[in-house]
């Protein structure tokens, strides 16, 4: 028979204390018994790293607020689970290294993990759930980690691998001090009605298949949706504010519908921040060097700390507002960005986007070997007054561009810049001259 608890029943207080072992007392007696719900009352709740198990839901009540510790030691407990052993082959001692120190992914591809910590964590779990009532919370505090990535990021906020049967419903998570949530090699995810307000990426998905994302605000510094090697995902009726790119994603079969995309970020790009600051967690002094400006609506992911299983591609975004976001559209396989660079991109299509405030150029550099497909139809792009002369886009290893009822703004003369050539058709749109580039190619990376 399936459980009902409450976590003040195993002796978690709002006292300050840490509640860690008593929530999952509360998770470990209902997996026991078959699976069950764990509430979280009105209040503040400190603890490390709990540990989701299948069946189980937990159960975040009106006003309920789980405080991550600051401590990044008090994420490390569940390395001595005796319920469920963590296996060996999933144990990594190895930290984040830089891309130029780097020989492997491990520290971020195996679950028990430093850079996997989180407070919330779920390992080869089946039909699981995280649901909030109105003013539920996950606050990360920001916890400051000098062993973690950049030597300042701690635990994520939710951390789940190899788990299937997902549902995230209803809270909101503050402050995570890495990714919001990190999803690895799962499957039939919901993330329906779910905040995420400052800290880093708000939803990060690797090699997870039948992902949607519906009705759903994220305010985050970092990129709002990211991710590779996904199969088949949709994000619907999405707010999406960023100091960096609102979708950085690689993967196939993407669908992203009705959703309003705008910056500057309300929050700002904690990677701006000085040493100090990091470690202080908070911002002190207000300056230039502080970013909140949105890099990109859409930037192509696709690196190598995996094999991709399908070719990327058929992904589709239609019926969005993009205001103030630098880039449109950031393809760029031509060699500067590796984590762009594990299998190219074959195909993408906007339908019905309304972007304004636009900087620079849609970037469409694909692969020689495997040539881009990519289409806009009915969307009107609007280049800020700041742009100066660039090109509306620049493309390369292209099997075809097409424009359809496109308006282009803003721009004294819209080019399309090529590098090689490719089939480039338009109908009812602004003329756009087609002009053979006289240098070498360039593109800012980000």
């Amino acid at each position: 028979m399936h459980k009902r608890v409450n976590i003040t029943q195993y002796g978690a207080k709002t006292d300050g204390m840490l509640c860690t072992r008593f929530i999952q007392q509360a998770i470990d007696d209902c997996f026991m018994c078959g699976g069950g719900v764990v509430e979280v009352p009105a209040g503040t709740f400190r603890t490390g790293s709990v540990r989701l198990r299948s069946n189980v839901t937990l159960y975040l009540m009106e006003n309920a607020r789980l405080e991550g510790s600051t401590n990044p030691e008090d994420y490390n407990d569940y390395i001595n689970d005796t319920i469920e052993p963590i296996k060996p082959e999933y144990k990594t001692d190895d930290l984040w290294k830089s891309v130029s120190e780097r020989k492997n992914h491990n520290y971020s591809r195996l679950p028990a993990g430093r850079w996997n910590n989180a407070i919330i964590r779920a390992i080869d779990a089946d039909n699981i759930s995280i649901i909030g009532e109105i003013g539920s919370e996950i606050d990360g505090m920001d916890c400051f980690d000098e062993k973690g990535e950049e030597h300042y990021r701690g635990p994520h906020a939710i951390d789940m691998h190899y788990c299937k049967n997902i549902t995230l419903v209803g809270y909101t998570v503050c402050n995570s001090a890495n990714w919001a949530h990190a999803l690895y090699q799962c499957s039939n995810i919901l993330i329906d009605s779910v905040g995420v307000i400052a800290g880093h990426d708000g939803v990060h998905i690797t090699g997870c298949e039948n992902t949607d994302i519906i009705n759903c605000c994220f305010y985050t510094g970092d990129d709002c949706i990211a991710g590779i090697d996904n199969i088949n995902t949709t994000v619907t009726n999405t707010e999406l504010n960023t100091a960096c790119s609102a979708f950085r994603f690689g993967g196939t079969n993407m669908l992203v519908q009705n959703c309003r995309i705008y910056g500057p970020a309300k929050y700002l790009f904690r990677g701006s921040l000085s040493d100090e600051e990091k470690r202080n967690r908070k911002v002190t002094v207000q300056n230039t060097d502080h970013r909140y400006n949105m890099l990109s609506f859409f930037t192509y992911y696709s690196d190598f700390s995996r094999d991709i299983r399908y070719p990327p591609g058929n992904i589709v975004m239609k019926n969005c507002t993009v205001e103030n976001a630098d880039r449109f559209l950031h393809y760029n396989f031509s060699g500067n960005e590796p984590w762009q660079l594990n299998k190219p991109l074959e195909s993408i299509s906007f339908e019905n986007i309304s972007a304004t405030g636009v900087k620079l150029p849609l970037t469409a550099y694909g692969s020689e070997e495997s040539p881009l497909v990519c289409r806009l139809k009915n969307c009107t792009v609007d280049f800020d007054s700041t742009a100066g002369d660039v090109p509306f886009m620049q493309a390369a290893h292209f099997e075809r561009i097409s424009l359809d009822g496109v308006t282009v703004t803003g721009l004294s003369k819209p080019v399309i810049r090529t590098w090689t050539d490719g089939t480039f058709t338009s109908k009812d749109s602004t003329e756009c001259s087609v002009e053979q580039a006289d240098k070498e190619f360039y593109a800012q990376s980000i």
